[in-house]
This record gives structure tokens, C-alpha cells and sequence, in this order.
């Protein structure tokens, strides 16, 4: 097939925090350095900036200090400092404990130096530099294969073909895919990006790593009517307020997560929970799960007489520094959440997205400038002088701990490495500790697990699948090849339902995956529409038969401020 093809010193996937610092910092440099025009594009499969960016989110500002230290006089969307910082532990669907400060992580606790923040516009924010500074941004335009030369260097990337119809034939509309050629591309495709696994695969950049661990979150936005705040200030805190939970409602099937509130400017809360992906029980609904919490006295107080406005989720790598792949490889790099640089003890990887971007930028850069440049940027050696690798080390042990043993007895190891070996000895403990068995395989049958009964939603705190992806502004094309790929399609039916009751009914927030009958048979429908990019089913999927690829460009949820 004939294809277009643009040529650019270096290409960026993705037009998140780590694609665009890495853009932002790559012409900062060319700027600084004088050097000829550098020529720099990032291609986004959001329809705008921001579309498929959804986090919780606090922000720490490290990284954007230094990317930007004007940034309040650029008008940085960051406008909510942290107030009041709330840990507690949920005992029961009806009462809950506070957590003191002293028993709680010291990476988790968040000053007023932290913001609230959309994720989604810091996003559009940093586009905007990006764009001041030359360059070129492209949303709308999925990148879905990778090209490499007969030297296995990777030379850039192909956008997908639009206007294909189910069957994968051209339909009137047709538009062939173009080919973005790059001196070194950077994948900066979020948590368990397409290209990025297939790169992982490709090069075995996880050789001899833990294997990535991944959560879920899923989190609304409600809108605070304004007399009713000024009337119950007691349940409506001025902006800045944070809490966050364990306990129930994961705690009864002995799961790993916790819940959070924000209070945000314009008299917003963002609610969530966050659950890991190596529960056990495939009865489990990480949506249901989320509704039961949002009953909870500790949350409901905060959301009655408020309206909820959008939904979202998205995967959270959090393998922390255990799992995260050798980052650079023969003409690219991988780098944010794509590799998997959250910092899982601070439950925050913005910060660390952009700090991965800016070291990528520098080890490009330096190549860019050399007399004789090499096809590899020394991103490792950048990296391990950052305070980016400082700080995944100083949380390796976090995940390992809860995995092993528990929220309670793992976060009590926690505080105790945290909060008194390190201050009293200037070092982590001697030992370390890792989950080397896959989220997909934590899955027991249905024959060693219980049923959970979750009741209906109320339409008032708690609802349903469909009126959740409705708020996620959620369109595809529907007349185009599945982008939820089966490597069998028998699977589900034929070794999923009898052994799991074919878990993906339940894992998936938004319906896409449904066991229908046909002929009096049971069969699995896909409502691919619907999918929010989520990526658990890729994850989760206890055969690993499920492939996510990028649909059409522009298609998929539609956040604007999550």
C-alpha cells in the first residue's frame, strides 16, 4: 500500500504528560543550543488534546519546575493547592477509622505544595507550549504499526487507515494511514500502550524484569450545587480537600486498592477507586465495587445533593521500578507510563511521566548534536542520575509489600521502612520484595470463589454501565474492524464460562464484553462503541486472548475535565 509519508528529526506517540515534556524540553534544547531547526511531531489518537487523558489527580510539581519555572506566570491550570490531607481506613459499609499521619506513608502524605488537578488540562496546557515552541501536534491520528529497518532499527511509525467497514474493506470514505519517519521515535502511549508491549516483546526489554503490575481506576466527576454549599459546609469543605481510603468495600473479597475524594475548583468533586489487577475473585465488577463505595457515610456526605457530570477509567502501571523495561532500544524510546515509571508509593505518575519525557529529550538531544550519532540515545545513563530514578527506588518495595501481604499488614511494613528505617538509618531495608507471578494468572475458578451480590444502583449515588459510559462522551465509527482483537474466538465460551463464568462481563467498566444466547447458546458479544481505552481486558483476560489495538483515529472517550 501506497503511503504518505513526513519525515521529522524525532516523532512522539502520544500527547500526554511524558510525550509532551519530552516534545516541550526537545525544543527548548534546540533553542538553547543553537542548533539547526530541529523538527519535532506528536501524534495523538485522542480527537483533541486531553480526550483520552484521565487521572485522579495530585500533582507534584517537581518536574514542571523545572520543564517550566514560569509556569504560574504561563497560567498553568494548577490552581487548587492541597488544604486538608484525610487517610482512613473503612471497617465496614458504615463506620471508618482515621488514619494519623504518623502511621500513614510519608510518600502518601500531600502538602499544600501538591495540587488538584485535571490531568486532561495540563495536558492542553503543555500542547500549547509545545506549539509555541514549533511544534507540530496531530490528534485525531492513531499510531498502530511500528516500521523498522533491515538493521531491526526502528524508523517510525504508521497512523491507521479510516474509512475501512467491519469486514476490513475499503469503503468510499477511505483514507490510507500515513508514515511518520523519525531519527528516533519516542512511545509515550500511557499505561499498557499497543506499541509499547509490542516493543517490549519485540526487543525483550522485560527480560529477566518482574512482570508489569497493573490497577484499575475509575473515577466521576459531581458537580456541587452552589446553595447547597454554602448551606453544608460541614459536608462541603472548600477546594483542596483530600481523602483517601482502604478497607471496604476490597477488603471483603481481600483485594488490594482504595478510594479517593477531591475537592476541585468550581464547586466539582472527583470520586474514584483504584483497584489492582491480581484480585482473585472473578465474580468481582471493579464498577460495582466503586458504587457500593460511593455509599459509604465517609463518601455520600460529600456527594449528596450533587449531580454527577462525567465518568471515566483508565489502566495505572504500577510495577514501580521491579517491573519497569529497559527504556531505550535502536532508534526510540520508551518512557512515562508506557514503561511504567509511577511512582507507586506517592500514587502519583504525572510528575514522573514528565521527568521520564525530559530525560528522553536530553539523551536524544545529545545525540542530535554529536558528530557521529548514534542510532541509540543513552536514556539509562540520564536516568540513573535523575532524582526520577532516586525516587522509584526509594518506593521499590511498596507493591511487593501489599501484594504479599495484605493492605494491612503490607501498609504497616510500609510506614515501618518508611517512616522509621529510612529516617533513622539514611537507607531503604536490605532486603526487597517482588510479585513475579502475572495479574492475569491471579484468577481462581469459580469453583474456589464465591458469588458477590451487588445491589441495583439507586440513580442517585450509585448507576449503571450505560449512563456511565453516556457521561464519558464516549463515539467510535461503528462501521469499522473490531479494535478488540480475539486470538481465539472460542475461548470465552468454551473455557472462560465454565471455568470463570467468563470474567470479562464484570472486569470491563464500561459493558463492552457481554455472554448473550444465540440458538440457545451461549456466546460473547463485544460492544466495542462503548470501550473507554480502559485497556483491562489486555491485562486481565486470564488467557491473554484478547489483543487491544488503536480503532480510527479520533474515536474513544471524550474527557474534558478528568
Amino acid at each position: 500500500m501506497t503511503r504518505e509519508c513526513m519525515e521529522f528529526d524525532v516523532v512522539i506517540v502520544g500527547a500526554g504528560p511524558a510525550g509532551l515534556s519530552a516534545a516541550c524540553r526537545l525544543a527548548q534544547l534546540n533553542q538553547l543550543n543553537d542548533h539547526k531547526d530541529i523538527s519535532i511531531c506528536v501524534v495523538e489518537k485522542g480527537a483533541e488534546v486531553g480526550a483520552h487523558i484521565l487521572s485522579g489527580a495530585l500533582f507534584e510539581t517537581r518536574a514542571l519546575d523545572e520543564l517550566f519555572p514560569d509556569w504560574k506566570n504561563r497560567e498553568a491550570p494548577l490552581t487548587t493547592p492541597v488544604s486538608d490531607d484525610h487517610f482512613v481506613y473503612l471497617t465496614s459499609n458504615n463506620s471508618h477509622l482515621t488514619i494519623p499521619h504518623f502511621l500513614t506513608p510519608t510518600p502518601m502524605l500531600n502538602s499544600s505544595s501538591n495540587y488538584i488537578i485535571s490531568l486532561a488540562n495540563l495536558c492542553r496546557w503543555l500542547a500549547k507550549q509545545a506549539e509555541a515552541l514549533g511544534v507540530d501536534i496531530f490528534p485525531g491520528f492513531a499510531a498502530t504499526t511500528i516500521n523498522y529497518d533491515q538493521d531491526n532499527c526502528v524508523t517510525g511509525i504508521n497512523t491507521s487507515d479510516m474509512g475501512l467497514n467491519r469486514q476490513g474493506e475499503q469503503k468510499s470514505t477511505f483514507e490510507a494511514g500515513i508514515e511518520l519517519k523519525g531519527k528516533y521515535t519516542i512511545f509515550a502511549e500511557g499505561a499498557r500502550g499497543h506499541l509499547g508491549n509490542e516493543l517490549i516483546n519485540h526487543y525483550q526489554l522485560n527480560h529477566g524484569k518482574q512482570p508489569q503490575h497493573y490497577a484499575l481506576g475509575i473515577k466521576e466527576i459531581w458537580q456541587i450545587d452552589e446553595n447547597c454549599r454554602q448551606n453544608c459546609r460541614d459536608r462541603h469543605s472548600n477546594a483542596g480537600q483530600v481523602l483517601h481510603s482502604v478497607g471496604w468495600p476490597l477488603s471483603e473479597s481481600s483485594s488490594i486498592g482504595g478510594g479517593f475524594l477531591y475537592h476541585l475548583e468550581g464547586n466539582q468533586i472527583a470520586v474514584g477507586l483504584i483497584i489492582d489487577l491480581n484480585y482473585h475473585n472473578p465474580y468481582l465488577s471493579p464498577f460495582d465495587e466503586f458504587q457500593r463505595l460511593k455509599h459509604h457515610p465517609t463518601f455520600c456526605k460529600h456527594l449528596k445533593n450533587a449531580q454527577r457530570i462525567a465518568y471515566g477509567a483508565r489502566a495505572i502501571a504500577k510495577g514501580g521500578i521491579f517491573s519497569l523495561p529497559n527504556q531505550q532500544f535502536s532508534g526510540g524510546l520508551l518512557i512515562g507510563c508506557d514503561a511504567g515509571t509511577l511512582n507507586v508509593a506517592k500514587i502519583k505518575g504525572s510528575h514522573t511521566a514528565m521527568k521520564s519525557g525530559m530525560i528522553a529529550a536530553e539523551a536524544i538531544m545529545e545525540q542530535l548534536s554529536a558528530s557521529n550519532p548514534q542510532q541509540e540515545a543513552d536514556y539509562q545513563s540520564h536516568f540513573e542520575t535523575s532524582w526520577l530514578f532516586q525516587e522509584l527506588q526509594q518506593s521499590k518495595n511498596m507493591g511487593g509489600l501489599l501484594h504479599k501481604y495484605g493492605t494491612l499488614l503490607g501498609g504497616a511494613l510500609s510506614v515501618f521502612e518508611h517512616n522509621l528505617w529510612t529516617r533513622l538509618f539514611k537507607r531503604q531495608l536490605p532486603w526487597s520484595f517482588y510479585d513475579k507471578r502475572a495479574d492475569h494468572l491471579c484468577l481462581q475458578p469459580i469453583s474456589d470463589s464465591y458469588p458477590i451480590h451487588y445491589p441495583k444502583p439507586d440513580g442517585v449515588l450509585s448507576f449503571d454501565k450505560p449512563s456511565s459510559v453516556y457521561l464519558s462522551a464516549t463515539q467510535h465509527e461503528e462501521d469499522q474492524p473490531c479494535h478488540l482483537q480475539l486470538d481465539d474466538l472460542a475461548i470465552p465460551v468454551q473455557t472462560h464460562l465454565d471455568r470463570y463464568d467468563e470474567p470479562s462481563q464484570r472486569y470491563c467498566p464500561a459493558g463492552v464484553y457481554e455472554i448473550v444466547t444465540i440458538d440457545n447458546r451461549p456466546a460473547l458479544q463485544i460492544n466495542a462503541a462503548n470501550c473507554l481505552h480502559c485497556k483491562t481486558c489486555d491485562i486481565k483476560d486470564p488467557s491473554q486472548n484478547i489483543t487491544w489495538v488503536p480503532p480510527e483515529g479520533g474515536g474513544g472517550p471524550g474527557y474534558q475535565n478528568m
